[in-house]
């Protein structure tokens, strides 16, 4: 009885009939709306707190509030099955490769005039953060490389994306790069890159925005995981 009442609420969450911050119905009202008993929906919520799809608030003024599906929630899981299996993080590396190389392509050869607005404010945001915000420069890097895959228009490809780009997000803020260029060296050498791509992709130049695309994201491989090529996605969390 407690899935099927997980099911419902899910769904509600999942289909945006119940939006983030929305306080779900007093325990004695969903008792009765489902037939259920206290225990029961209890062991419902503990199900839906577990996923990150509501979030409990003990006292007077507590009960269970609606949290929507974010992508730190797919990626947590994702890493599980990857530490559990040993996958190394170079693999992560390299995925997200064999995700924004194509998708690249395919934004140069597609693109519209929304996208190029889009894609500059990106990156003078960047510029701009790279000046007087160094911390949030780190960010908006990872922001661009999501922008790229959503704008190319798979949604499962973005999901996916934003999955691999949480767990690189995370060994980027804990690995030290085995290079003589300084941090700040490789963020503006990033955002100069970030420069010629867009310039590729408003020329609708697929080729060499793929070409500059895959050599960027080699590059940027090798700088950050210098000597720990095989550090697994545990190693990491650990």
């Amino acid at each position: 009885m407690a899935e099927l009442v997980v099911a419902q609420l899910r769904r509600q969450i999942i289909r945006g009939e119940l939006n983030e911050g929305d306080a779900l119905p007093s325990e004695s009202e969903l008792m009765e709306r489902y037939g259920v008993s206290r225990p029961t929906l209890r062991e419902a919520f503990r199900v839906l707190e577990s996923e990150s799809l509501i979030n409990i608030r003990r006292g007077a003024h507590g009960g269970a509030r609606v949290q929507t599906p974010t992508r730190r929630v797919a990626a947590k899981y994702a890493s599980f099955m990857l530490e559990y299996r040993g996958v190394r993080l170079r693999d992560v590396y390299e995925a997200r490769a064999a995700i924004e190389v194509p998708s690249v392509g395919k934004l140069a050869r597609s693109r519209t005039r929304a996208d190029v607005a889009r894609l500059r404010d990106s990156l003078d945001r960047h510029a701009a953060a790279e000046l007087e915000e160094p911390d949030l420069a780190i960010g908006l890097h990872g922001e661009f490389h999501t922008l790229l895959i959503e704008l190319a228009g798979n949604g499962t490809l973005l999901l996916l994306s934003e999955m691999l780009q949480d767990i690189i997000d995370r060994g980027n803020a804990s690995l030290h790069a085995d290079t003589d260029l300084t941090e700040a060296q490789a963020s503006s050498a990033a955002v100069r890159t970030h420069r010629r791509l867009f310039d590729h992709i408003v020329d609708r130049n697929v080729s060499e925005a793929e070409t500059l695309w895959k050599r960027h994201l080699d590059e940027s491989m090798v700088y950050l995981l210098g000597n720990n090529a095989a550090m697994t996605v545990l190693d990491l969390f650990d």
